[in-house]
């Protein structure tokens, strides 16, 4: 296990969802546009939250730092990892990195990404799956 910024990450990430960049995911530049891999993180974090929580009563609460490295072009393969740093009682918190598939280059890195288990009003409810300082949950 490897520690940083006051969590414990498991050394291998699984990178489970991979996207080709098409000429509409392209910015004037014609590399993948910062917001279209956004929307992607996005998702894959929340399907990966709800498959661990085994819950779909999730909300975004909070996305640290977008850290792009590097670009990504039309054609490439870009793989979404996802990993589990923190259980709460009402949230989990993940760590996700994005690579290209062929080079193994990271191209956006994210250390904290939040969510919460709410009920029909919204507000946050216990998700039942316990608290723990760090698991790794596959």
């Amino acid at each position: 296990m490897a520690v940083n910024d006051g969590f414990c990450y498991d050394a291998v990430m699984e990178y489970r969802t991979r996207k080709i960049v098409k000429p509409a995911d392209l910015n004037p530049r014609n590399t993948l546009f910062g917001g279209r891999l956004m929307e992607w993180v996005d998702e894959e974090c929340a399907i990966y939250a709800a498959c661990q929580l085994e819950t779909a009563n999730l909300v975004t609460k909070f996305v640290g730092e977008f850290d792009f490295k590097s670009p990504a072009r039309q054609g490439d393969i870009v793989e979404i990892g996802v990993e589990t740093t923190h259980i709460g009682q009402t949230s989990i918190i993940l760590r996700c990195e994005v690579r290209n598939k062929t080079t193994k280059q990271t191209i956006l890195a994210i250390n904290k990404v939040v969510f919460v288990c709410v009920d029909l009003l919204g507000k946050p409810t216990l998700h039942g799956k316990g608290e723990s300082g760090h698991q790794v949950v596959s």
